[in-house]
């Protein structure tokens, strides 16, 4: 194929996916070309970031020719046809290591396709590899894994945010254009802002969770990571629509998402949930600051700005967490009797708190969960979307500490219990150059009309012409200690309850572990006590099921 794309942008790795496809489609550039780009860009930059942990530079290229060939022959599948991409470890891919980043499925070769790589293979797209996550996409960076931890490109000492660690700094980095995450309580949203994204979690059911490994069946989503709002709608018309494969997937139409980006925002109704980040998750100065600017250009362009409030984001907390770390548990438990010391301690610190959650919990959980889903109705009626703060700044890498889980309320939570789509952006940075981001939520299947705001905001904002700088050749950092575990302030009576629980379930649990697991226990039985305990026979679970047809 001819080339000209050096005139269109200074390096490939700099082009959207929407500009390297337009220039794909009229032939004047390879998708060899774009391939080898990314795959130079991983081999020099990549060991100081940590963001792949398998790069498929053979199938990538093979790919990559398949896809030149095709295009030359006039037969283009779409937008994303000989685009590179990279995902989340775990994703699965016929023929190539899926590890979840855990060394108890070091050794996995899944021999299918999730849903969503075979769709992205069916639009052509060219696989770079299997990018970093924190341990089965959950826990926060753990510094004992077969793996070290990604860094964020934006200052390698900072956090990347999670789980979808390797995606977020890939995208951010320039070594793949899009990148495919999960979202179970945030993590595409907190690495997208934490990066400077666009990450989106799609409406639950809109796209497919089969073959990527659970975290938590009733609060899993599967979404894109890109660099731009437009690239963003592109990677989820690729994977969106039903799949018999997925008992949770929504069948319904999917719209062209790219169709209404132009639209703008004039005569929108917004409403913006400002007590998430003044009261309940209190945010910096900056982020705060940059909020106020990110409302006034959405009036500027003829949107309508007022505030509203949701329950609290601790209500939002408490059920997600007890739900989600029940069947966390359930997932894991018949691998934890056997190789608990196989996992990472961060993973650990979060799991093994279930222990201390009873399934009259998990079912008060799912009640509260349906009445906090039909109290959207109201505001869905009302706004056309919805605005918040995104996660971040990134914190420093060496100053997670598992208890912070248990701890900390999220910006992020509140709309993976209410199931609609949720979307971060870069709004601006910090003094010292980290991102900051908002949050576009709208009522669920509304994508189109989230992106619409999101790409009416990117292309008032110069925010996408600003990129990290890396120092090629840079000598890799080393990984931070393992925290040691938290003290615990419970009685001898109460640990020795514990440690007959853990025995009852047939877990054989080292000191280190124990002490964290007993350190949690404050925090488990406060979010516990928080879920409702008065409800009426009649009051339903969120995981009654329907028949179709």
């Amino acid at each position: 194929m001819p080339d000209d794309a050096a005139s269109t942008a200074s390096n490939l790795h700099d082009l959207s996916i929407a500009e390297a496809a337009r220039l794909i489609e009229r032939r004047q550039l390879s998708p060899v070309e774009l391939t080898q780009a990314y795959l130079q860009r991983i081999e020099a930059y990549d060991a100081q970031l940590n963001a792949y942990l398998l790069v498929t530079a053979d199938r990538a290229l093979e790919a990559a020719h398949t896809a030149e060939a095709e295009i030359s022959a006039g037969h283009c599948r779409g937008p994303m046809h000989g685009i590179p991409f990279a995902l989340k470890d775990i994703y699965c891919a016929a023929g190539i290591r899926t590890t979840c980043h855990s060394r108890t499925r070091a050794d996995y070769v899944p021999g299918f396709d999730a849903t969503t790589v075979a769709k992205l293979y069916q639009g052509g797209a060219v696989l770079l590899g299997k990018l970093s996550t924190h341990e089965f996409a959950h826990g926060g960076p753990s510094f004992d894994l077969p793996w070290p931890a990604a860094r964020n490109p934006w200052n390698l000492e900072h956090f990347t945010g999670g789980s979808s660690s390797g995606s977020g700094a890939s995208v951010a980095a320039g070594l793949a254009p899009g990148a495919l995450g999960s979202d179970t309580g945030g993590s595409i949203r907190n690495p997208a802002a934490l990066c400077g994204l666009v990450g989106l979690k799609p409406t639950y059911g809109l796209v497919s969770r089969s073959g990527v490994y659970t975290n938590s069946f009733s609060y899993d989503h599967a979404g894109p990571m890109t660099w731009t709002v437009e690239d963003c709608a592109i990677m989820l018309q690729a994977i969106a629509g039903h799949d018999l494969k997925d008992p949770a997937s929504a069948s319904r139409a999917v719209p062209d998402y790219r169709a209404g980006l132009a639209e703008g925002v004039k005569d929108l109704r917004i409403g913006v949930l400002r007590h998430l980040y003044e009261q309940d998750v209190p945010v910096p100065a900056a982020l705060k600051t940059a909020l106020e600017q990110a409302y006034d250009v959405l009036r500027g362009l003829g949107a309508t700005i007022e505030d509203v409030r949701i329950r609290p984001a601790a209500d939002y907390h408490a059920v997600k967490i007890t739900g989600a770390e029940s069947e966390l548990l359930a997932v894991h438990e018949p691998v934890l009797r056997q190789r608990l010391q196989d996992f990472g301690a961060d993973f650990l610190g979060r799991v093994l708190g279930a222990l201390l959650i009873s399934g009259a919990d998990y079912m008060q959980a799912s009640r509260q969960r349906r009445v906090m889903i039909d109290e959207m109705a109201p505001l869905y009626d009302r706004y056309d979307v919805l605005l918040t703060a995104g996660p971040g700044p990134a914190a420093r890498l060496d100053a997670w500490r598992t208890i912070n889980f248990w701890q900390r309320n999220s910006v992020t939570t509140p709309f993976n219990v209410t199931g609609g789509p949720a979307l971060v952006q870069c709004i601006g940075f910090t003094d010292d150059g980290l991102p900051l981001s908002m949050q576009v939520v709208g009522r669920p299947f509304a994508e189109a009309m989230v992106l619409r705001v999101a790409k009416a905001y990117e292309d008032a904002t110069p925010w996408r012409r600003r990129r990290p700088v890396l120092n090629a050749g840079a000598a890799p950092l080393a990984a931070p200690p393992v925290p040691p575990p938290e003290k615990s302030d419970i009685s001898g009576a109460r640990r020795d309850e514990i440690a007959t629980l853990c025995k009852r379930r047939g877990l054989s649990v080292p000191e280190p572990h124990f002490e964290q697991l007993c350190a949690a226990v404050p925090y488990v039985e406060e979010m516990v006590g928080h879920l409702g305990r008065s409800w009426k026979f009649t009051d339903e679970p969120a995981s009654v099921f329907q028949f179709g047809g």
